[in-house]
C-alpha cells in the first residue's frame, strides 16, 4: 500500500524507479530483491542476474553504500552526514565511511535568489539592500549564502533556501519511510540498526534546519546566553527579514580559527584563543544546556585578539539537568583520578538494554572499561588522547548494547572537533581542566540547600498524586477481573516471520501440484486425440503444456531468486 500511494504521481515514481536503479548499480540488488522491489529492476537486468545478486557480506559494503548516496543527492547526503555522528545506530565501519562525503553542490541562479527573497520578504530587493553581490560565498544541499550591505550601512549575509528543496526532501523522506518498513518486515537483520528510526531521526534533523525561522530563534537564544561574556560574539539577527526560507545575519568579519599562519601573522596569543573557545563549549554543555553542535573550523572566527564569534545556528543540541550533572561526575571523576565512579558515571551515561542482567552487564563493562583505562593511570590529562577516548568509549557502548542518547553523541562528536582545534592552536592545551570550574559548579548546586528543598517538594507531590491515582486504577483492575475483562497480550517474536514462510511454501507447493496437473492433463488429451490436431499433436493438449511449461520456468525463478533451493 505504501508503494501504490508513492506511485501515485509521475515523480514520485520516477525517483523511486531511480533510487532503486542506483543500489542496483552499487550492487544491493539483493537487499532489493529481499524488500519485493524487483518490480522496480529493468527486465533485461532481471534476466541477466537470474535472480543471483552478489553477497553483503563484502567488506566494502560502506563504501559502495556511501557512494550510492553520494549519487542520490542532497536528501541522502544529508543523511549520510546525520549518520556519521550516530556509531551507535550503523557502527563505526559505517560512520567512518560517511564522514567522507561533503555536502557541496553548484549554486543555483542568482535570479532565482532574487525572487525568493522578494517572495518571502514582500518587498523589492532594491528597497532592502544598497548592495548585493550576485556571486555566492557558499553553495549547499539546502542553501546558498550571498553577500549584502542593508540601506542602513550594515554589513549582512543572506542565507536563502534552495528552491524545490522541501519538495525534494519530503519526497525522499517518504521514500526512505517505505524502504526503512520494508527493510523491518523482510530483512530481519537489519532490525540491529533499527531503519525506521533512524529515518524518524533524519526527518526530524533534517526539518528544523530547513526552518530558517528555527536557525534564527537558536541564534538568538545563543546571543543572550552569551550577551555578558566579551570574549565570544554572537551575530544579530534582522528579525523582519527572516522566514522560513531566508535568513539575513550580520556579517562576521574574521579569520578561521585553524588558519594558524594568519594568527601568527597577526600576533595573537594562540593559548587565550584555545582557552576562550573551549571555555565557551563547556559554558554551553555544562551551564547553558544549550551547543553549537556544529563547531567546525569554517564555523568559529577570530574577530579580533581575544574574541571568536560563532556562526551557523542550523544545528543545535541540548543537555538535560541529568546529563549535565552526569557529565560533571565524570570530568571531576577523570580529573580526581576516580575510576570506580567515573565507571559507574559512563554506565549512567548510557541505556542498558531491557533485556540485559545488570549484575553481569556491570561487570562486563567495568571489566573492558578498565582494560582501557589501566595504561590511563600514570598519565597526566595532557598525555591523554581525547579523541581515543571517546571513540573507545563509544566502541564499549555499542559491544554492550547500549543506545547512547543522540545528544550526547552531538556533544561528544562537538568535543572531538573543539580539542582538535584546541591542540593545533596550543599542543600543550589541557582539554580536561577547563572543564573544572563549570563541573564543580554543578557539583557545588546539587548540595545546595534550595535544591533539596525543590527535589522534596517534588517527591512529595509525586507520592500525593500516586495515593490519589491508585485506589481508582485498583478498583478499575478488579473490576475488570470480576467481568472476566482482564487481556493479556503476548508476541511471539518470530512468529510473522514463520507464517510468512509457510504461506510461501504452501502456495509453491499447490501452484506446483497445479502445473503437474496441467502436465498430465495435456498427456490424456494427446492420447486420447481430443480437439483438432497439429503435425499430430492435440492442439488443446500443446496449448495445456506450453502454460504448464511457462509456469514452471516462473516456479523455478522465484526458487532461485529467494534463494533457498
Amino acid at each position: 500500500m505504501n508503494i501504490i500511494r508513492l506511485s501515485r504521481t509521475y515523480k514520485s515514481a520516477k525517483r523511486f524507479t531511480e533510487i532503486v536503479n542506483v543500489f542496483l548499480k552499487h550492487g544491493f540488488g539483493q537487499v532489493i530483491e529481499q524488500i519485493h522491489l524487483g518490480k522496480y529492476i529493468p527486465f533485461k537486468k532481471r534476466l541477466k542476474a537470474f535472480g543471483v545478486w552478489p553477497s553483503l557480506k563484502e567488506p566494502n559494503v560502506p563504501e559502495r553504500l556511501r557512494m550510492a548516496f553520494a549519487e542520490l543527492g542532497p536528501t541522502f547526503i544529508k543523511l549520510a552526514q546525520v549518520l556519521s555522528s550516530r556509531p551507535d545506530l550503523i557502527t563505526i565501519f559505517y560512520a567512518n565511511e560517511f564522514k567522507k562525503l561533503q555536502d557541496e553542490v553548484p549554486p543555483f541562479p542568482v535570479s532565482q535568489v532574487r525572487k525568493i527573497i522578494e517572495e518571502e520578504t514582500g518587498r523589492p530587493m532594491d528597497t532592502l539592500f544598497s548592495r548585493f553581490d550576485e556571486l555566492p560565498i557558499a553553495a549547499a544541499s539546502i542553501a546558498q549564502v550571498h553577500r549584502a550591505t542593508l540601506l542602513d550601512g550594515s554589513d549582512v549575509i543572506i542565507k536563502v533556501q534552495r528552491p524545490g528543496i522541501r519538495e525534494a526532501v519530503e519526497a525522499d523522506i517518504n521514500i526512505l519511510s517505505t524502504v526503512a518498513r520494508l527493510l523491518d518486515k523482510y530483512v530481519p537483520d537489519s532490525r540491529f540498526f533499527n531503519p525506521t528510526g533512524i529515518v524518524e531521526e533524519f526527518s526530524r534533523t533534517i526539518k528544523k534546519e530547513m526552518d530558517f525561522s528555527e536557525e534564527a530563534r537558536s541564534c538568538m537564544r545563543f546571543r543572550k546566553n552569551f550577551e555578558h561574556y566579551d570574549k565570544i560574539y554572537i551575530p544579530r539577527i534582522y528579525n523582519d527579514l527572516v522566514s522560513g526560507k531566508v535568513l539575513v545575519m550580520e556579517r562576521i568579519e574574521g579569520i578561521r580559527i585553524d588558519d594558524i599562519e594568519k594568527i601568527n601573522a597577526l600576533g595573537y596569543n594562540r593559548k587565550d584563543l584555545a582557552k576562550i573557545g573551549v571555555d565557551s563549549f563547556y559554558k554551553q554543555v555544562l551551564e547553558d544546556g544549550f551547543f553549537h553542535a556544529d563547531p567546525h573550523p569554517g564555523n568559529i572566527m577570530v574577530v579580533s585578539p581575544g574574541i571568536l564569534a560563532y556562526v551557523d545556528f542550523g544545528i543545535m543540541g541540548r543537555v538535560s539537568d541529568e546529563l549535565k550533572e552526569t557529565m560533571a561526575n565524570t570530568f571531576i571523576a577523570l580529573m580526581q583520578r576516580d575510576f570506580d565512579k567515573l565507571i559507574d558515571q559512563y554506565i549512567e551515561l548510557g541505556i542498558v538494554p531491557e533485556h540485559a542482567d545488570l549484575e553481569d552487564f556491570r561487570r562486563e563493562f567495568k571489566t573492558d572499561l578498565m582494560d582501557f583505562l589501566d595504561p590511563l593511570y600514570g598519565a597526566t590529562l595532557k598525555e591523554i588522547n581525547f579523541a581515543q577516548y571517546l571513540d573507545t568509549l563509544t566502541r564499549l557502548a555499542i559491544k554492550h548494547n547500549m543506545k547512547i542518547p543522540s545528544d550526547l553523541l552531538l556533544i561528544n562528536k562537538s568535543m572531538l572537533v573543539l580539542e582538535n582545534i584546541g591542540r593545533q592552536l596550543d599542543p600543550e592545551f589541557d582539554f580536561f581542566s577547563s572543564a573544572e570550574p563549570y563541573a564543580t559548579k554543578i557539583i557545588r548546586n546539587r548540595i545546595s540547600p534550595s535544591r533539596f528543598y525543590n527535589k522534596a517538594k517534588r517527591n512529595v507531590m509525586e507520592i500525593a498524586d500516586f495515593a490519589y491515582i491508585f485506589p481508582r486504577q485498583m478498583r478499575q483492575i478488579v473490576k475488570k477481573v470480576l467481568k472476566d475483562d482482564l487481556q493479556v497480550k503476548m508476541y511471539h517474536v518470530n512468529l510473522p516471520e514463520f507464517m510468512r514462510d509457510m504461506d510461501k511454501a504452501s502456495n509453491r507447493i499447490a501452484f506446483a501440484m497445479i502445473i503437474s496437473a496441467m502436465i498430465l492433463s495435456s498427456a490424456i488429451m494427446h492420447a486420447t486425440g481430443v480437439g483438432p490436431k497439429l503435425f499430430g499433436f492435440s492442439i488443446i493438449a500443446l496449448i495445456s503444456f506450453g502454460f504448464a511449461f511457462l509456469f514452471g520456468v516462473w516456479l523455478i525463478i522465484s526458487i532461485i531468486r529467494s534463494g533457498r533451493l
